[in-house]
């Protein structure tokens, strides 16, 4: 998947939500540590971090520098991970579940641009911690 496509999709899910009574827009492209920011159906100010995912795993990894960063965000904001993968959308709410144990893996340097590859601390979040949008199925 290439960096347009990823955008055209983060794009597409942010106009879901919206449909659904989100306020959200994209900052998506920079350097931000998340894709959008915006308002909740409550109405409550947040943001979201997404991930799109080619193959299914059962945990979903979040970067440690990632959460690090997106938890320095004031406080009273909702903080959200979207990741999409071949069986499902999850929503997971930052704020309100209890990060399991960080965990080191050997990752790509980055996402999309390189080849390289390091070690990084990440978060394996369980599906049960999310809130399933859909399955797709």
């Amino acid at each position: 998947m290439t960096l347009a496509e990823v955008h055209k999709w983060e794009q597409a899910v942010i106009r879901l939500l919206n449909f659904d009574g989100w306020e959200l827009q994209w900052c998506g492209g920079g350097f931000d540590h998340y894709d959008a920011v915006g308002a909740t159906p409550k109405g409550n100010e947040c943001l979201i971090e997404m991930k799109f995912r080619t193959t299914y795993y059962e945990t979903k990894m979040l970067e440690k520098y990632k959460y690090d960063q997106i938890m320095n965000m004031p406080y009273d904001m909702v903080k959200l991970y979207f990741v999409n993968d071949p069986k499902s959308n999850y929503l997971f709410w930052l704020n309100e579940i209890t990060m399991p144990e960080v965990t080191e893996l050997y990752c790509p340097d980055t996402t999309l641009w390189t080849k390289k590859k390091k070690n990084k601390e990440v978060y394996l979040l369980e599906e049960s911690q999310a809130t399933i949008i859909n399955l797709n199925e």
